[in-house]
């Protein structure tokens, strides 16, 4: 793993464990995946299982836990605490800290997916021997939704896609999402920009995507125009995959 990276898991480990009563602490995602994760760049994702469900004094006791970790990348830190006896049920908000703030939301199908094919383990026992596995059935309907009420609605608007965050994770989402709903499949960020080319994405459009990610040359290309294909792209996208 990455030099800094080891370190600032290793630090948050020992900062949040005498915090809350710690079970286990896995990541997924990028930082699961040893051939897409860009130090500085991806986010750090975990999940950490708890015994208990986290009181208002561990809430606040989190937080400055988070705030108060001064080392590089910190701020792309996130993480979702799960008690143990609420691991069954997908729609339950657990406690998050992500983007430098602390809130509730679920964790999803998806995310579980990954922790059973393909987690990081960094204390406790493995997702397998904790964690409910997802259903194909489950995965593609959460998929389907999310596409639908989330993702479809966000195209009817088009200041956001003027900024660099709706753009690559509207791309790489439709492309991910569109894998998954054909083959059953999760696929790496990285996998995603190839399969962009394949559904007819704008290639000026995934080439500025993948320069932000693996630092390849950026294309010129104005905000405004971006917004305008990339809006285009995953509204068609999204309707494709849902017919």
């Amino acid at each position: 793993m990455h030099a800094a990276t080891d370190r600032l898991l290793g630090h948050f480990l020992e900062a949040v464990e005498p915090t809350v009563p710690l079970v286990a602490l896995w990541a997924h995602g990028s930082l699961a995946t040893a051939d897409d994760y860009q130090p500085g760049r991806s986010d750090l994702d975990l999940i950490a299982v708890v015994e208990e469900p986290i009181t208002m004094e561990q809430w606040r006791r989190l937080k400055a836990v988070h705030r108060a970790i001064d080392l590089p990348m910190a701020d792309l830190l996130h993480c979702s605490y799960m008690a143990r006896q609420e691991l069954a049920d997908p729609a339950i908000e657990h406690v998050t800290w992500a983007h430098e703030r602390i809130f509730r939301r679920p964790v999803t199908a998806v995310t579980r997916r990954e922790l059973h094919t393909q987690a990081l383990e960094l204390y406790g026992p493995p997702p397998a021997g904790l964690l409910p596995p997802v259903s194909d059935q489950e995965l593609a309907e959460f998929v389907r939704v999310d596409l639908r009420d989330f993702w479809l609605d966000r195209t009817r608007g088009r200041r956001r896609w003027l900024q660099n965050i709706w753009v690559d994770l509207g791309m790489v989402t439709v492309a991910r999402a569109t894998v998954t709903l054909r083959d059953g499949r999760l696929i790496s960020k990285r996998e995603a920009l190839d399969v962009l080319g394949e559904l007819g994405a704008p290639a000026i459009v995934v080439a500025d995507v993948r320069a932000r990610r693996y630092g390849t040359p950026a294309p010129v290309l104005s905000r405004f125009r971006r917004a305008k294909l990339a809006r285009a792209f995953i509204r068609s996208a999204i309707t494709k995959a849902l017919a």
